[in-house]
């Protein structure tokens, strides 16, 4: 019994969905298949035949008479009443269906549902009308996608000989822009209401609401991708927002009934969104592979302007033929830009293809599978796939490309950020070159003002201090000039800034230091390395090491009460001169406060001049040490 119920109820669909989209086709017997397994058997009746009758006009009761020969639902209107150009109004078509009751339990109440009803229609049982869906006069209310659900009156049903009447009124498939809103009639089931308006709110919910729903969906997505677009300056993303809110606009005719135009003016306008939306297409895929020709733009440009100019022209009567004409052709473009588009994918290895290829894929399947439909090789659909797929893909689509665009982004972001680094690093090291451009000059005019000022005091005031040891009959100013003159010819020595070779300097302060201690009998002991390899002192720290020595064969000469000095030198990474004697050293009183007295404080600050450092080590009693430090 329950096996028997379900082959029916697949029957009717397979007559109405068509055999041609098997998937949607099993959606629909799910549908009325769910309230025929929970009923026995004859419960619900298919009615498949019905008698014509086309009237010039609205009636406002049933004909008496209707053809003889019946004719098998569903009825879809191929043709123009009277041949073409046979009026300009709607077609108004008569069905009178015939049938017996079903047998139902006692108080459950009976409706007939109809699938598919186009477009406004009126229905009558047994001469009363029960009925009215909508306007019957232009601008029509349109129900082709708006299954239909009406109560039969206990009152009015008897066993047998029950009849159904109903005036349908529509347009014929030329003067439509597409075969679902062709004026027609799909078969008719009665049945318990219950069950029945459980089937007409399934399919309301995937041919309506669903399309509402994915329509606010395309919508937001348009507008978060164009906005981004707008901002970013990404022109593939613009299209395809463009794309997304053109086709939630298309879907308006699909849920909104009450459109206020006339059937030609919608239609015409139905037909003609599909070009831009194509080119929408189109230069998304363009763009999107980094192609801009401006041959092609300027071509799609023509013929988004060329193809409405067509359909306006062909006129009302001829609108169907003409526009299976633009899809086709629409859909080959697409279809090439589709090949091109995964080809150049391929070719630069994008990790998302094989995930596009699928989307695009799909897409065109079920832009193939549509053609179909319109050009009558698939039977016409209740629930349509172009208008379920199409959508779910767009969302894929998008996602797909937020999710590259964030990706390409945070890449962006991340170059800006190591440019920037770069550029401050650049920046520095153009400031650091100035900065030793600007110290180099500066050197170089110091290094010439020294030597001028060397040059000077050599042949001025040298020659002036010769003359006077050489004339002065006074041996004290004599001396005293003499002094003056070395230390004149040491200070130009610096002045001049040529390096000294250490072991040069070294012997110079040996021959010096020796010399000034003997003359006061002092004994020393002089110890200073071999050099393997030649090292040069700065002539500033030659002049000062000079002066520092000097100053502490002074000391000792006149402070220390020393017999006896060592004087130490070492070279390493640093010059180290350490000179030692064992005089009485500091007296105590000076403890603490060796920077007051015997020059400590100049020898200190010569040291730190030359980036080194004079350390003085003394006790009474137990001589004194003096560490020099320089670095080389």
């Amino acid at each position: 019994m329950l096996g028997r119920a379900l082959r029916r109820c697949k029957e009717a669909v397979r007559r109405t969905a068509g055999v041609g989209i098997a998937p949607f086709s099993l959606a629909l017997v799910l549908v009325l298949g769910a309230a025929a397994a929970a009923a026995q058997d004859g419960w619900f009746l298919t009615l498949r035949e019905a008698r014509v009758l086309d009237v010039p006009a609205l009636l406002s009761a049933p004909p008496d008479k209707l053809s003889a020969t019946p004719i098998l639902l569903p009825d879809d209107w191929l043709a123009l009443p009277g041949g073409a150009g046979a009026g300009a109004g709607p077609q108004v078509r008569w069905y009178r269906i015939e049938f017996d009751a079903p047998k139902l339990p006692v108080d459950t109440p009976m409706a007939v549902f109809i699938p598919r009803v186009c477009s406004s229609f009126e229905l009558y049982l047994d001469g009363e009308l029960l009925h009215r869906a909508g306007e019957l006069t232009e601008p029509l209310t349109r129900n082709c996608y708006h299954a239909q659900l009406v109560t039969l009156p206990a009152k009015l049903l008897q066993p047998s000989g029950n009849r159904i009447d109903l005036q349908v009124v529509g347009y014929a498939l030329p003067r439509v822009a597409g075969r679902q809103r062709a004026g027609g009639l799909s078969t008719l089931v009665v049945g318990p209401w219950n069950e029945l308006a459980a089937a007409q709110q399934r399919q309301l919910f995937w041919n309506v609401t669903l399309t509402q729903i994915v329509a606010a969906v395309l919508l937001l997505i348009g507008a978060v991708l164009g906005a981004l677009a707008w901002v970013r300056r990404v022109p593939h993303l613009g299209w395809f927002a463009a794309l997304c809110i053109g086709w939630a606009a298309l879907t308006v005719r699909i849920w909104w009934r009450e459109i206020p135009l006339s059937n030609g003016t919608l239609e015409l306008a139905s037909a003609i969104g599909f070009v831009p939306l194509a080119a929408c297409a189109i230069l998304f895929l363009w763009r999107y592979c980094g192609v801009r020709h401006k041959l092609l733009d300027r071509l799609l440009l023509l013929q988004t302007l060329a193809l409405p100019m067509l359909l306006g022209w062909v006129g009302a009567d001829r609108l169907f033929p003409t526009a299976v004409i633009v899809y086709a052709l629409l859909a080959l473009e697409v279809f090439a830009s589709t090949g091109f588009f995964l080809a150049h994918a391929w070719k630069a290895r994008r990790q998302e293809f094989w995930l596009l290829a699928t989307v695009l894929g799909l897409m065109m399947l079920a832009v193939g599978i549509e053609l179909g439909v319109q050009d009558r090789l698939l039977n016409l659909p209740s629930l349509h796939l172009v208008h379920l797929v199409m959508p779910a893909l767009f969302c894929v689509m998008a996602y797909k490309l937020v999710e590259s665009f964030g990706r390409a982004l945070t890449a962006a972001e991340n170059a800006r950020h190591l440019l920037e680094q770069r550029v401050r690093e650049v920046s520095a090291e153009i400031e650091r070159n100035f900065a030793q451009l600007a110290e180099s000059r500066v050197e170089q005019v110091a290094e010439k003002e020294r030597k001028r000022i060397a040059a000077d005091l050599h042949d001025d005031l040298g020659a002036k201090l010769l003359t006077i040891v050489h004339t002065s009959g006074d041996d004290r100013i004599s001396t005293l000039a003499r002094e003056a003159l070395e230390e004149m010819r040491l200070s130009v020595r610096g002045i001049a800034g040529k390096p000294v070779q250490l072991a040069d300097a070294m012997a110079d302060w040996r021959a010096e230091t020796i010399t000034r201690l003997g003359e006061t009998g002092i004994e020393i002991e002089w110890n200073s390395p071999d050099l393997v390899e030649p090292r040069t002192l700065a002539a500033r720290s030659y002049v000062q090491t000079t002066r520092i020595l000097r100053e502490a064969t002074s000391n000792l000469i006149k402070h220390s009460g020393a017999s006896r000095a060592v004087v130490t030198c070492r070279i390493g990474e640093d010059f180290q001169l350490v000179i030692r004697d064992n005089g009485r050293g500091i007296p105590t009183e000076l403890d603490g406060k060796l920077d007051r007295g015997h020059g400590m404080a100049s020898m200190k600050q010569r040291a730190k001049s030359m980036h080194g450092q004079c350390l003085v080590e003394s006790g009474p009693g137990y001589g004194t040490v003096i560490r020099l430090t320089l670095p080389l």
